[in-house]
């Protein structure tokens, strides 16, 4: 089992940067992958990267290649996702969870089965 805490989020006008943290733990010997979802109100929730935490391979929703970045610290415990040129667009509650699967398959929300308690980032216009 895992327990994950995000935070970095924030207010930031368009064009802006932030930072997320996902501190993590777990009794399992490593963790498949973890991702960052987001949700708008009234909206889905949708992916946004994911990385496999022994390799470090990544995926990027196409919304966001090119302006995020994620990663993680091993030693830490802690997966980061650096978020520039944002756009209002990125407003959202932003998710860490894990997953014990990896490849394409981890785009897919129903592939995590530990899940923070998400963290505001709003952008504005």
């Amino acid at each position: 089992q895992v327990q994950l805490v995000e935070s970095g989020g924030g207010l930031v006008q368009a064009g802006g940067s932030l930072r997320l943290s996902c501190a993590a733990s777990e009794r399992t010997f490593r963790r498949y992958a973890m991702g960052w979802f987001r949700r708008s109100p009234g909206e889905e929730r949708r992916f946004v990267a994911a990385i496999g935490w022994s390799s470090g391979t990544t995926y990027y929703a196409d919304s966001v290649k090119g302006r995020f970045t994620i990663s993680r610290d091993i030693n830490k415990n802690t997966m980061y996702l650096q978020m520039n040129s944002l756009k209002p667009e990125d407003t959202a509650v932003y998710y860490c969870a894990n997953t014990r699967s990896w490849g394409a398959v981890v785009k897919r929300d129903q592939e995590y089965n530990y899940w923070g308690q998400g963290t505001q980032v709003t952008v504005t216009s």
